[in-house]
């Protein structure tokens, strides 16, 4: 536990930082969502609708650290490809 009070203002600024965190990741995880569904539907105008909306987001949540730049550089690419497919 932390004793000092600067130990304790940081336990204070990480759990706020992981609560940001947490709710960017998920919604990260919503729009890679909404592609995939797009896809498995093959609706080709919705999935490049629903991928133009996620790639900025997923490339914004890598440069912030929030998962690893290449995982997100990797998302981006995976999706574009499923996108790309369906023509």
């Amino acid at each position: 536990m932390a004793n000092t009070s600067s130990a304790k203002k940081a336990v204070r600024k990480i759990l706020r930082r992981t609560a940001v965190n947490k709710d960017r990741r998920t919604e990260m995880r919503s729009s890679i969502r909404s592609v995939e569904e797009a896809v498995a539907s093959g609706d080709s105008a919705a999935a490049r609708e629903a991928f133009s909306a996620a790639e900025p987001l997923i490339a914004r949540i890598g440069q912030r650290g929030i998962i690893h730049r290449k995982s997100a550089s990797r998302k981006i690419s995976r999706l574009a490809a499923r996108v790309k497919a369906l023509g």
